[in-house]
């Protein structure tokens, strides 16, 4: 190669002498070689094509998935180059991977993302770049961030708009989308009738009552009780049975015709953020001859149509006087809630436990009423309905009953 660089300077002179010394850079550095580099302009590449660069997702490949954890990895990355490339990305990789830290719910995590950011080289300084989105990339990342805590429920706070401030300035949208977080989070924080930790306990025992509160809120007099199976001698299933009845239930249960079933139907759900618990009704017919009664003798005081004016001597209108029973809240159209529970194991020897838990604990008339069971939304049963194309009935069989009243005479 260097004699023939020689040949080249002496054939022609000192004018070729440029033109040579950059094809001997281009084979000291590889770059004329095409099997090398076979795309050595990025110009010359075809339109639509992109070379992005090679990033590796330190979340995924962590073992120790902790909050400590999280961060150190955080501070790695800023604390690896002073320009801070691909921080975009790193943000969107850090967002996506949080649950699987446990962090997404961690105001001191999405502070430290957004000090991730470069300072001061987002800030507009015009009008045109403030209203025209002044680096969008940028911007959107940290709006998406935001908005993934406002789906989480984490309310900023005021260190949070000094940060957004210095990083994206007073014109920028994400501190835009930070005020209305500011305006409106706090209104709706506490504007349930039901208040709940703040986090939530883990323990299901204590989530079951904080769902039966809630549901026995629209009888001031209702009781929670808490059950142990192991109270009695034949159960099965060890385990609790959270009970919710008021006194006025246990009238309309003392007052229940023997000759009609009361059913056990179940379950349905509840949500308390996060967490969904199971529960069952202890349910009667409605009665339709004394809520047809009601209808009658109710009077609508919108109607209009036959006013009685009390002037000229006339006296005033009198109603009739109604005397009879008051409907219950329990008493709905559809059905008369005598209880309501949630079990640990949700399986019909802890609901068989929890009627005999009833009976032995101030109710005596339930022993002599028939209880059928009637599960609904099940899934494995609905699945075996899709699959195997036999219909699956609504309610259990006989032998349901047959295994209460066998209970009850042991």
């Amino acid at each position: 190669m260097i004699r023939r660089a020689q040949c080249l300077l002496r054939l022609h002179g000192n004018g070729g002498h440029c033109l040579l010394v950059s094809r001997l850079r281009c084979y000291a550095t590889d770059e004329g070689n095409p099997k090398q580099n076979p795309n050595p302009n990025p110009r010359a590449q075809k339109p639509g094509t992109k070379n992005l660069p090679a990033l590796r997702n330190p979340f995924t490949a962590a073992q120790d998935r902790t909050k400590n954890s999280y961060l150190t990895m955080v501070e790695i990355f800023q604390e690896r180059d002073v320009h801070r490339r691909n921080h975009v990305e790193f943000i969107y990789a850090a967002l996506k991977n949080m649950a699987d830290f446990g962090v997404e719910r961690d105001l001191e995590v999405y502070k430290a993302l957004i000090n991730v950011m470069p300072k001061g080289k987002f800030i507009p300084t015009n009008m045109f770049q403030a209203e025209f989105m002044h680096y969008p990339k940028q911007q959107q990342c940290i709006i998406d961030l935001l908005e993934q805590m406002e789906d989480c429920g984490v309310m900023p706070d005021h260190e949070m708009e000094a940060m957004l401030l210095n990083v994206f300035g007073r014109q920028g949208h994400p501190l835009r989308k930070y005020w209305r977080m500011m305006y409106w989070m706090p209104k709706f924080k506490n504007l349930s009738p039901w208040p709940l930790p703040d986090p939530v306990p883990d323990d299901t025992l204590e989530m079951a009552k904080l769902a039966l509160e809630r549901m026995c809120t629209v009888d001031l007099r209702s009781k929670i009780t808490v059950f142990e199976t192991s109270e009695l001698k034949d159960a099965i299933d060890d385990t609790w049975i959270v009970s919710g009845m008021s006194p006025e239930q246990e009238k309309l249960l003392r007052e229940h015709s023997r000759q009609k079933a009361l059913y056990i139907e179940g379950p349905f759900h509840i949500w308390l953020r996060n967490r969904r618990i199971n529960y069952f009704t202890l349910r009667a017919d409605a009665d339709s001859e004394f809520l047809s009664q009601l209808d009658e003798r109710q009077l609508d005081e919108d109607d209009v149509s036959h006013i009685e004016v009390p002037f000229f001597g006339r006296a005033p209108p009198r109603r009739h006087n109604q005397l009879g029973k008051l409907r219950s809240v329990h008493q709905q159209d559809d059905g008369t809630i005598m209880a309501i529970c949630a079990t640990g194991t949700s399986t019909k020897d802890s609901l068989l436990s929890w009627i005999r838990l009833l009976e032995a604990n101030g109710n005596p008339s339930i022993g002599e009423v028939p209880v059928l069971f009637r599960f609904t939304s099940e899934v494995p049963a609905k699945a075996e309905e899709i699959e195997g194309g036999a219909s699956v009935p609504a309610t259990s069989d006989s032998s349901s009953q047959d295994e209460l009243n066998s209970s009850r005479a042991k």
